[in-house]
């Protein structure tokens, strides 16, 4: 298959990557040796087309520091590309965002696929202005409706969608790398958060405000947080506001690399995820694999980690109940066991299986196009 993907982050993106750039990288390295893969990306400062790790990076836009006049350009020029080299692909595959309008359904003719990786709503309005989020909102509600080939991360957000199920549509979840399920267990000494430093979608504001009460009764345990993005100095300035007997117990450490993972992982008591709004995160699936117990948000997207009683939930957006819930995983003796579960759970969602899903669900759409 000739694979154009329209992926609007990517590795050395000057605004961070994310579980959407880290998906797609997971499933076409374990593709390109099969099939030719184009990726179209935003263009941020420095960026220039090339091959990287085996797959053709296209960058288009304005590379400029704005995040919103890079997405907006992107959205412009990635529909642009389309428009003229439709005919040279096989088959489509457009990474879904609000804030980028490509409207592709108006003139793609190849078969073109709309991936859905989560759903946000009303949030908008607690993150940004009205107007923005107005528009946010409805790009969000109507624009997969005019699609008929569909990829959902989770059956939650196809659920909120509530589409036509007419449409042809899969639910491929993410996944984790084989690796981390031969990770060695340890207790741990400090509390983990890792993976986008975004503090109002990933709940890092109630964290620290959590860990603030949470240190008053173990005030030995560190608090260590994993990740990058571009509210990383936003972030660190408000560390630096607390208390000094709570902001000398934590710790910063940037985005970890692949092979440092499975030992920060490893070194964590538990992994916690206080998220507002969420997909299926890979970070979790990766602290599930590494025999971590988890503390999630009491978001339908992360049922599944009391349900299969790989750790435990709190109130989302509630910092008293985050701080009760990080209490509760210190004193129980069921840290080992909560790990082994989900290991045992998370072992069925490995990125081989995964992108076996994926190739498969494209050949369909070329097959059901042919037709």
């Amino acid at each position: 298959m000739k694979i154009l993907h329209l992926l609007y982050e990517s590795k050395g993106d000057y605004f961070g990557i994310g579980g959407v750039g880290i998906r797609a990288y997971e499933i076409y390295t374990r593709l390109k040796d099969r099939h030719d893969i184009t990726l179209v990306c935003k263009k941020y400062p420095g960026a220039r087309n090339a091959d990287i790790d085996g797959l053709r990076h296209i960058f288009v836009g304005a590379e400029s520091k704005s995040l919103t006049k890079t997405l907006l350009s992107y959205a412009f020029h990635s529909a642009l590309f389309v428009k003229k080299h439709q005919r040279e692909f096989d088959v489509i595959i457009e990474e879904f965002s609000p804030a980028v309008p490509t409207s592709l359904h108006m003139f793609c003719r190849r078969p073109c696929i709309l991936q859905i990786q989560g759903y946000t709503g009303i949030l908008y309005f607690r993150k940004y202005n009205p107007v923005y989020a107005l528009f946010l909102y409805l790009s969000e509600r109507f624009r997969p409706r005019f699609y008929n080939n569909l990829i959902f991360v989770t059956q939650e957000t196809e659920r909120k969608l509530s589409l036509n199920k007419k449409k042809h549509i899969a639910v491929i979840p993410n996944g984790i790398s084989q690796d981390l399920l031969k990770t060695p267990v340890s207790q741990g000494t400090y509390l983990l958060y890792y993976g986008r430093i975004d503090i109002y979608g990933k709940g890092l504001d109630i964290l620290l405000k959590a860990y603030r009460e949470f240190v008053r009764s173990f005030p030995d345990i560190r608090l260590v947080v994993a990740g990058d993005g571009r509210d990383r100095k936003i972030f660190e300035e408000k560390i630096k506001t607390l208390p000094d007997q709570v902001r000398k117990h934590i710790e910063m450490v940037g985005w970890i690399s692949d092979d440092k993972k499975p030992e920060v992982i490893s070194n964590g008591i538990c992994a916690i995820f206080p998220s507002r709004h969420e997909v299926q995160g890979i970070c979790v699936l990766e602290a599930m694999a590494c025999g971590k117990p988890v503390i999630v948000s009491d978001i339908h997207e992360l049922a599944y980690v009391p349900e299969n009683g790989s750790g435990i939930s709190f109130r989302t957006g509630d910092s008293s109940s985050l701080a009760e819930a990080m209490k509760k995983i210190l004193r129980s003796n069921d840290r080992q066991a909560m790990g082994q579960k989900g290991r045992d759970w998370v072992r069925n969602f490995t990125w081989d299986t995964i992108a076996l899903q994926y190739e498969k669900y494209l050949q369909d759409v070329i097959s059901k196009n042919e037709q």
